[in-house]
């Protein structure tokens, strides 16, 4: 029933968990683990968003003491995709507490399946995207060897802020696919109803559905040109994301209508991308969020 449904479980195992123990990796941490989540053997989740944190890090109360050589961790995490089947997990935790800010007191870590105090909780059950799986992560006194570190010690936020940009690129542009897929499926549908095709209405619509995708796919494709040539700031790629997400949440509202009961159904692939892609404005930075961003980028004086 799900085949059609948006699959983020690929995207953050490679481009995102994939890209970090890439980027910031140590020869070890790469040899060992990349290799197997090529192969399928690992697969990966990232794990910020906390129950009194979600796009707001400021919120973060997991934490990592040392012991020794040694980190004891402790804290849980939420509605974290892929957190269920990942055999890793990049677990975002507080470090130094006395840090004259946040920043400067997070670091990022490799939590492996099979640590002791490591558990997960069962799959949630959400509106859409049930072809992703989505958990509580758990960590009480987990023991983490000086190996788990992953970047610099206390760096993890700016580590985070590198990173953000092309993670909410790759939000963006899959937000996008999924407009022009929808489109496409409505399109066709209408086109079977001829009677629906030949309305004014009905292709001013279409009109509008199709104007704004190829906007936004020019926008996408400029990021992505930005990005091929390190130059993708954080504020275009929030503008990509919150632009996309919010313009994939119109269509597929509106294709829901053109299709009239028959969209209701279960089993009816806009009705899938309906409740699929309401998450998108949310995950990876709520839209209010990436609004702050911009206009951040606005005002500040440079």
């Amino acid at each position: 029933m799900y085949s059609n449904g948006v699959g983020t479980a690929f995207p953050i195992h490679s481009d995102i968990v994939g890209t970090y123990i890439s980027d910031l990796g140590t020869k070890e941490q790469k040899e060992r683990i990349l290799p197997k989540m090529v192969t399928g053997e690992m697969i990966g989740c990232i794990a910020m968003t906390e129950p009194q944190a979600g796009s707001d890090l400021q919120g973060i109360r997991t934490s990592a003491v040392k012991d020794g050589n040694d980190w004891i961790l402790n804290g849980s995490k939420v509605f974290i995709s892929n957190g269920y089947l990942a055999n890793v997990s990049l677990v975002v935790a507080i470090t130094d507490p006395n840090a004259k800010s946040l920043a400067h007191g997070i670091s990022l870590f490799l939590v492996e399946r099979g640590m002791e105090g490591y558990t997960r909780g069962q799959p949630l059950q959400k509106l859409g995207q049930k072809a992703v799986d989505t958990c509580e992560l758990f960590f009480d006194d987990v023991r983490l060897p000086p190996s788990a570190l992953l970047g610099q010690e206390h760096k993890g936020f700016y580590h985070l802020m590198q990173q953000l940009p092309r993670e909410r690129m790759l939000v963006g542009c899959l937000a996008l696919a999924h407009s022009e897929y929808i489109f496409e499926q409505t399109r066709d549908f209408l086109k079977l109803n001829g009677s629906l095709f030949e309305s004014q209405e009905i292709q001013h619509k279409l009109a509008e559905f199709k104007t704004d995708i190829c906007v936004g796919r020019s926008f996408a494709d400029q990021c992505i040109q930005l990005f091929e040539e390190g130059r993708l700031s954080s504020s275009s790629a929030s503008m990509l994301k919150y632009w996309c997400t919010d313009l994939t949440n119109k269509i597929v509202n509106e294709c829901v209508q053109q299709h009239g009961q028959s969209g209701c159904m279960a089993d009816n692939n806009v009705a899938r991308a309906f409740v699929d892609s309401r998450i998108q404005s949310i995950y990876g930075g709520s839209n209010e969020i990436m609004k702050e961003l911009i206009a951040r980028d606005i005002v500040s004086k440079k």
